[in-house]
């Protein structure tokens, strides 16, 4: 069934309704934490000469990221204290998250990690489980916010947000850095959180989104819960969905933990890397939502999921290319970049589709929360070793080998695809998956 808002511009929805201006601006707020926990900090660090190795290792610190799991089903269980009283659950959560990511960001921003590295990993590391936090209360507010037939474009404008949030996080924070000083960049960036809070305040609380309960049934069975629902509801096809969700981004996380080192290292400046990185790549990165958008209506989401995994793994041979020519020209640079972030955004809407679309509703935090942890843990413990590899084998090796790992998962992913031409699950209630 095709929407009838993607019949209108985008622009008319964030007019007409403002869960469409809520979620764009909760988007944002979404996009800033996790590029200053690793991808953006590992500039900084690489500035204050701290070793390969060391800085590989780093990218762990979006651990929590990949554990929300355990967390997500309380936010959907149980208030937050005070705001809860306020706003509702959802937003109540959303706010209390956020303000937990400004403080943990101001304690960055007061980081030496050139002479007191561990002050850096213990604020970097709250900042992640703030971040992996609010990620689940706007995913949850987002899914049961709206009804199935408009979950397409509030897909689309949340992505559009976050990458406005990735766009100040990543190029205005170098751009900052620069000039100012990494502190003045991360301490504007608690700033700007503000836009995601104003946005909480605007939303609306989702409707009969919680029945009210006052069993307790322990930390254990509160996790399970969700996972079990799932599982049972796709039956045979959940080990294997399971297994394609945990792969497909597997090689664009062990890539993208050395992406802004392999740049460094061909003697980009932060300013170069912010303008092909974010400012172009913010278009890249926008140009492929919508594409996204297009091509599932025209082959389906499924068809559509092959090729984001197919796409997204060949595409990092274009920064084993830009290795092996030792950096080259600026031109050089900014079109092997914006191949593999096309590549990389196309893949990330898809997916996001997808498991949006296999959740239930009544546990649309929890289980959305499970899939994206699902999604990305492998990647991130692997990611820790990127630094190592590369000290044996340099860049140029790595990221072919980063590209062959997607040949499996490839695979796996047409497996998935098959099961789906047999049996889907309710496209009534958790949204058409084919």
């Amino acid at each position: 069934m095709k929407d009838d808002v993607e019949n209108h511009s985008m622009l008319a929805h964030l007019k007409a309704d403002r869960r469409y201006l809520a979620m764009l601006g909760l988007g944002f707020s979404a996009g800033i934490p996790y590029l200053l926990v690793y991808p953006t900090q590992a500039a900084w660090l690489s500035d204050a000469h701290v070793p390969i190795e060391t800085i590989g290792l780093m990218s762990e610190l979006t651990i929590a990221y990949k554990l929300k799991f355990i967390w997500a089903p309380f936010l959907d269980k149980y208030d937050a204290p005070f705001f809860s009283a306020l706003l509702g659950r959802r937003r109540g959560w959303i706010v209390l998250s956020q303000i937990a990511v400004m403080l943990a960001l101001i304690g960055v921003a007061f980081g030496d990690p050139a002479n007191f590295m561990a002050y850096t990993v213990a604020f970097s590391l709250a900042l992640g489980v703030a971040g992996a936090t609010q990620d689940v209360t706007i995913d949850g507010w987002r899914i049961t916010s709206v009804p199935v037939a408009k979950q397409s474009m509030m897909t689309a404008i949340s992505e559009m947000g976050y990458r406005f949030g990735n766009l100040a996080a990543g190029a205005g924070a170098l751009l900052l850095a620069d000039r100012y000083g990494w502190k003045v960049a991360y301490g504007f960036m608690a700033a700007l959180m503000l836009i995601g809070a104003i946005a909480a305040f605007i939303a609306p609380e989702p409707e009969s989104d919680f029945t009210v309960s006052h069993q307790h049934p322990g930390f254990v069975a509160t996790v399970i819960a969700p996972i079990k629902e799932l599982a049972t509801r796709l039956g045979p096809m959940a080990l294997p969905i399971f297994l394609m969700i945990a792969g497909f981004r597997l090689p664009g996380y062990i890539s993208s933990a050395m992406a802004i080192p392999l740049f460094k290292s061909l003697n980009y400046s932060n300013a170069d890397i912010a303008t092909v990185t974010k400012l172009f790549g913010f278009w890249i990165a926008l140009a492929a939502t919508f594409s996204s958008a297009f091509i599932i209506r025209k082959i389906g989401l499924m068809p559509s999921l092959l090729l984001g995994t197919v796409a997204g793994s060949a595409s990092h041979l274009s920064l084993a290319w830009l290795a092996a020519e030792g950096g080259g020209d600026f031109w050089s640079f900014a079109i092997s970049v914006s191949i593999e972030g096309f590549a990389y955004a196309f893949a990330q809407v898809v997916l996001i589709n997808y498991m949006s679309s296999i959740t239930a509703t009544e546990l649309a935090a929890s289980q959305f929360a499970l899939l994206t942890s699902l999604c990305a843990f492998p990647g991130s413990i692997l990611a820790g070793t990127s630094g190592f590899i590369i000290a044996h084998t340099g860049f140029t090796m790595f990221f072919v080998f980063t590209s062959l790992i997607g040949i499996p998962v490839a695979l796996l992913c047409w497996y998935v695809v098959r099961l789906h031409a047999i049996a889907t699950p309710d496209p009534e209630r958790h949204g058409s998956v084919g």
